[in-house]
């Protein structure tokens, strides 16, 4: 019989308690031990409802814990670098939520002490993980329809978050297009160059984070093709997510997937069904798969998926985007140190 990892996940929010439920209900590869989370009633909510039983406040408990072999990070986004470095110099290999930080300097301090400790990390990039999206990866990386010269994504919320989560998400290129940029290079690659646009159309009280809620963004790849990404936080008809690489000798594309494929004919017009309402909907296998798929490495001792190198240059991307928009210029992704 193979044997199951024991995992602890850190953080019992939203995305915590989504990944808790998973790893109980779908993951037979893991056996999770224990939860934790500072607000220890919300973490008990989610035992009780689960059947975990052992919950924790202080997540120092667990990494004292030799029988957990690996957490889970779903925190704050601001203690994510502190816990990852904590969970390593515990020799505790660690899947922790997107983004690693929002500071350089402190994603390169995290990952020094990941490397230093030869634990395995794992950025949450959970779309990799879509079915549709894989597919397209390997029709491009194969070759099959020639080399790739134009990307474009489309990523659009159907509703902004809330304020509170605004004020400390990092901004939209950060916390939202931050996906797409992961996407952009599991899709064609490197980024020599980028350039940025965008303004407040939607959500005037953003504003005063001085964040954006429409933004297009411009790629030039390192192999010589191009891309846009284009986002927005408000698509009032639903979550809109496609892709498409086109290539020389073909196209790749993934588009949004629907309810049903049904189409229904009046005197009104014709009518589809309607878009997921949003990402736990859209991507919720994807939850699954790229938990099942750490815990797996874990288990074979094989690489990640998804390292810290890939984590970096995602939020590298972002800030480069961040950078263009406040300068008005295109952004060369070698202006940022790539340690």
């Amino acid at each position: 019989m193979t044997r199951k990892v024991n995992i602890a996940v850190i953080g019992t929010g939203r995305m915590g308690s989504v990944h808790v439920a998973n790893l109980v209900r779908q993951i037979p590869e893991a056996n999770l031990s224990a939860i934790c989370d500072i607000r220890l009633e919300v973490a008990q909510a989610v035992a009780n409802d689960l059947g975990i039983q052992r919950v924790v406040r202080d997540y120092h408990e667990l990494l004292a814990d030799p029988s957990i072999e690996a957490v889970l990070i779903a925190t704050n986004t601001n203690t994510h670098a502190m816990v990852i470095k904590d969970a390593a110099l515990a020799g505790k290999h660690i899947f922790c939520e997107k983004p690693l930080a929002l500071e350089l300097k402190d994603i390169d301090d995290a990952l020094a002490v990941v490397n230093q400790s030869k634990v395995k990390l794992q950025v949450g990039f959970n779309r990799r993980f879509d079915k549709s999206f894989q597919r397209v990866h390997q029709i491009v990386t194969s070759g099959e329809i020639g080399k790739p010269c134009i990307l474009h994504i489309t990523s659009r919320d159907p509703e902004s978050p809330t304020t509170e989560y605004l004020r400390t998400s990092g901004g939209m290129f950060l916390d939202m297009t931050i996906h797409d940029f992961d996407m952009i290079r599991f899709q064609v690659g490197e980024v020599e160059e980028i350039y940025a646009i965008g303004n407040v159309l939607l959500t005037p009280e953003i504003q005063e984070f001085g964040d954006l809620d429409t933004t297009l963004v411009s790629i030039k790849f390192t192999n010589g093709a191009i891309g846009t990404i284009d986002n927005s936080r408000q698509a009032v008809y639903g979550y809109d997510q496609r892709l498409e690489v086109l290539c020389t000798d073909g196209v790749a594309i993934a588009n949004n997937e629907v309810e049903t494929t049904i189409y229904k004919g009046d005197r009104g017009g014709f009518h589809s069904a309607s878009l997921p309402h949003f990402f736990m909907q859209r991507y919720a296998p994807c939850y699954v798969e790229e938990v099942r798929q750490f815990v797996k490495c874990v288990r074979d001792d094989k690489p990640t998926p998804i390292n810290g190198h890939d984590g970096r240059m995602a939020v590298v991307l972002g800030e480069a985007a961040w950078k263009s928009v406040r300068e008005k210029r295109p952004v060369k992704i070698s202006e940022f140190d790539q340690a």
